[in-house]
């Protein structure tokens, strides 16, 4: 119930939110710059308002807090940990945003501030979760209800890499409207799956609940066509967020399967840098990330939104079955 719970909270405030930040990032003239190497007809959307992730992030906060509230006072904060790792990402973006609406063009913080921000911020948390014994070297392997040990050092390596790979893969994905935060959506619904039916995850489920009411809250502005963008606010604390889950339910693995659409659209941006280095010039890919190509073969926005997020259900519904024995650990 408390799942539920902060799930429809979240996405009740979410939409509040919405009708008050909107006419005010409006206002503020804090347009999107779009970039002129992408597809020409999203010049159109040059100017619709940018960093609307605020509205699910302020939503997902006040639903952790009320719904979770019976767990803090047991003296359990392992949401709000997440919720905390999520708003640096957040805050990142948020700085990255403020800089290309300061400056009028889709620059902000340059690739390597941005890793140096979000490596510090993923190594800080997995300290963290590691001082609270939140976290374990021990890989777990879906499927093969499994696990592999691993030492700390090399863990914590790849942890880190994990997470800033997350985050800036969900990044990528928000390129179309309400894309990202479509493909989200069945992500979010799996970790607060997961937190019903194991026990003693209750608040890694409440804060998987209120970002699944805050995604359905703010689609209801960001679908096609966009009244708002989530912007790097939004997205990095998603890509934040759905890092952190993994973790926290001690499954990094399990990303491989929920966030392969984020993996994809990662890949394919990543082969054709390098075809097109490796062959001076040549394209595998009519346009990357994956989304802009589907848009090149002619298809319209709202089919590759709807495809990419049944693919991203279907993944997810995979990766229950294969942690479901885990529920017998």
């Amino acid at each position: 119930m408390y799942i539920i719970l902060a799930g429809v909270i979240s996405l009740i405030v979410t939409l509040i939110a919405g009708k008050l930040l909107i006419p005010a990032l409006v206002k503020l003239k804090a347009g999107q710059s779009i970039k002129e190497i992408g597809p020409t007809w999203h010049m159109n959307k040059q100017g619709t308002p940018t960093m609307g992730g605020l509205m699910f992030i302020i939503g997902i906060g006040v639903a952790i807090l009320a719904a979770g509230w019976p767990e803090m006072l047991e003296g359990r904060f392992t949401h709000l940990y997440v919720y905390a790792f999520a708003l640096v990402f957040g805050v990142i973006g948020y700085i990255d945003d403020y800089q290309k609406v300061k400056h009028h063009q889709n620059t902000g913080l340059t690739a390597p501030q941005k890793f140096i921000l979000q490596l510090a911020a993923a190594v800080a948390f997995l300290c963290l979760m590691r001082y609270e014994g939140m976290l374990s070297p021990n890989l777990y392997i879906p499927f093969f209800n499994t696990h592999i040990v691993m030492n700390w050092v090399v863990y914590m390596i790849f942890a880190a890499f994990v997470i800033v790979g997350t985050v800036n893969a969900v990044n990528i994905t928000d390129g179309l409207d309400g894309l990202s935060s479509s493909v989200t959506l069945p992500v979010a619904l799996f970790f607060a799956v997961m937190g019903a039916v194991w026990g003693g995850f209750t608040q890694l489920g409440v804060f998987a609940g209120a970002m699944f009411g805050g995604l359905l809250g703010f689609l209801y502005y960001n679908h096609y066509p966009a009244k708002v963008f989530m912007g790097d606010t939004g997205s990095l604390f998603l890509g934040g967020a759905v890092a952190a889950l993994a973790f926290a339910y001690d499954m990094p693995l399990i990303l491989l399967l929920v966030g392969f659409v984020y993996l994809c659209e990662t890949l394919s941006d990543i082969i054709q840098v390098a075809y097109f280095k490796a062959t001076h010039g040549k394209r595998i890919f009519k346009m990357a990330p994956l989304h802009h190509h589907f848009e090149m073969c002619g298809w319209n926005e709202k089919k590759i939104v709807a495809v990419f997020t049944a693919v991203s259900a279907l993944m997810c519904l995979l990766a229950y079955w294969g942690v479901a024995d885990r529920f017998s650990l």
